[in-house]
């Protein structure tokens, strides 16, 4: 790794000194210096590791495999901003990584999406099965629209009651363990769900399915996000989401699939079981997330030398090197010091109260109200019209509601890989202020389809594209990944469960209100109801919503306390 002749001179600044040249145009009175936010993992193939030397370092990125720094330079009144911000500039270099080291870390934890994805596509294959008096394979087949709302919902609730139980214990748990017992959850609800022998053995696996759901939902993103290199986080943690659209693809195959066989709900269902059994394998293998044992240390939670070695191996571990190299070790130690100094003067752990206190209370406005705006846009009720509007086109697929699924299915899954592709390039914010637009519009088109443009099915066509493909270039993928991004490190286990527990409320409130509200304002004016929600939401965005691209998790939390 090559550094600017600036950059060595940032590397080997005394406080006492500003001789350096690269440093020229600063004040000749003393400055504070604040490397408040570097990154430094080096790649598996560097010949220049011994010429970084820094005296004043602190390396509180451990998953960024390049290096990185937030930088103050200025009198102590902290008036050179402008200065400080050019400084930022010059000392933000790029590493090499290891796709592999990467690829694993972020595999595991993304079977948890995929299968929160497969139940959503299973289920609409299972329920016409299992109410089939030929093809269920039950003498209780016969189920009261009560019964199958309970099915239907009960991961739903399930998921639910998993966000609440989080809340309290995830920072205990840590990433890794709360990721674990979702797999068990999963392989339990998924195995007892295909064998219930009564309605009443299945709704209990549904309901410890969606416990699963709850956990992996919150402890997924917090994982990859804390572990992957800063430049490709945006990638990561939306590519979870395209594995969350993936499940729901799989699901829609296996129910086409499966459809005709007697039971055949069950093998629905049942796949769910290997794919657990794979997840919680891999989390069994892979290490904990470093910044999670060091803020334990820094807590003073335990032993801070045996939490430090551990950091040091889970590090080691992560980025490929051998076990407890020196370059770890010197991370995971300047990374602790920075750490504790910055906890010094707060409690050991973040209170109940302190996720609705300052910076905290930013971060939980934006991550609820994108969760929120994610649901009440109508997503789940604009999907409920792709049938019709699909029949109304004359499209013959849509004769078969399993293959109109696959359908949306598979250009979901296009217009994802689309945001995972493009979502570090171009920020979060364009996707996001570019997707929300075309929402609203697409939802006025489809209230004019309903209210005047009947003879046109080719406008609800393109209307209803247009909604799926823009919500999965914004809401669908960016919402998670500025989740798992914006809450400080000591409010992020409690944060990210309270923006869970919002999401599926709210997506409970709008699925049960959907069929009252169309029936008192028509699905024409409900749709310019949605319409004016996304508009709603995009002026959300613009005054709100920060760009996070590029930055590392710490330099995020700066910006928001500024």
């Amino acid at each position: 790794m090559a550094f600017s002749s600036s950059t060595r001179s940032l590397f080997n600044l005394k406080l006492t000194k500003t001789h350096s040249s690269s440093l020229h145009h600063q004040p000749k009175k003393k400055p504070v210096i604040l490397f408040s936010h570097a990154h430094f993992t080096p790649p598996l193939r560097s010949t220049n590791n011994d010429c970084f030397r820094a005296n004043y370092g602190t390396f509180t990125n451990l998953s960024a495999p390049r290096l990185r720094f937030s930088v103050k330079v200025g009198s102590p009144d902290h008036s050179s901003g402008d200065e400080a911000q050019s400084l930022i500039s010059e000392a933000t270099q790029q590493e090499e990584f290891s796709w592999v080291s990467v690829i694993i870390p972020f595999l595991f934890p993304a079977l948890g999406g995929l299968l929160f994805g497969y139940d959503i596509g299973a289920t609409s294959g299972a329920t016409i099965s299992l109410q089939s008096p030929e093809l269920s394979g039950t003498a209780w087949f016969n189920l009261s629209a009560v019964q199958l709302g309970l099915v239907v919902s009960g991961s739903l609730y399930g998921a639910l009651f998993g966000s609440l139980l989080v809340y309290p214990i995830a920072d205990f748990l840590g990433r890794r363990r709360e990721l674990i017992i979702s797999a068990v959850l999963y392989l339990l609800g998924g195995l007892i769900t295909a064998y219930a022998p009564s309605l009443s053995v299945l709704l209990v696996g549904r309901l410890l399915y969606g416990l699963g759901i709850g956990m992996a939902m919150h402890g997924a993103p917090l994982y990859i996000a804390e572990t992957c290199p800063s430049q490709i986080r945006g990638t990561l943690v939306s590519l979870k989401e395209l594995l969350i659209v993936l499940g729901i693809l799989l699901g829609y195959f296996v129910g086409s699939f499966e459809i005709n066989a007697i039971g055949g709900w069950r093998y629905m269902y049942g796949i769910s079981a290997p794919i657990a059994l794979l997840m919680g394998i891999g989390m069994w293998l892979l290490p904990p997330s470093p910044r999670w044992l060091l803020l334990r240390a820094a807590q003073g939670k335990g032993s801070v030398k045996e939490y430090k070695e551990k950091a040091v191996l889970a590090l080691s571990k992560l980025r490929g090197r051998p076990p407890g190299d020196k370059v770890s070790e010197r991370q995971i130690e300047e990374t602790y010091v920075s750490l504790k100094s910055a906890y010094a003067d707060q409690e050991s752990e973040g209170s109940l109260l302190e996720v609705f206190q300052g910076p905290n209370l930013k971060a939980f406005i934006i991550a609820v109200g994108l969760v929120l705006f994610q649901q009440i846009t109508g997503q789940p009720s604009v999907l409920y019209y792709a049938g019709p509007i699909l029949q109304t086109a004359g499209f013959s697929a849509a004769s078969d509601a399993t293959r109109v699924s696959v359908v949306i299915g598979l250009f979901k899954f296009v217009m994802t890989g689309i945001a995972v592709l493009k979502v570090d390039e171009l920020g979060r914010r364009p996707l996001l202020i570019v997707g929300v637009s075309g929402l609203a519009l697409s939802l006025f088109l489809l209230s004019a389809y309903f209210k005047f443009l009947g003879g046109f099915p080719l406008v609800a066509v393109a209307s209803l594209l247009l909604y799926v493909g823009c919500y999965q270039v914004s809401f669908g993928p960016i919402s998670w990944l500025m989740v798992s991004e914006i809450f400080p490190l000591r409010t992020r286990g409690k944060g990210i469960s309270l923006a869970v527990l919002a999401n599926f409320a709210s997506n409970a409130i709008v699925t049960f209100a959907f069929s009252p509200l169309k029936e008192a304002l028509g699905a024409e004016n409900l749709f310019i109801l949605f319409g004016v929600i996304a508009l709603l939401s995009l002026l959300f965005v613009v005054l709100l919503v920060p760009e996070t691209k590029g930055l590392s998790l710490e330099e995020i939390e700066s910006k928001l306390s500024k």
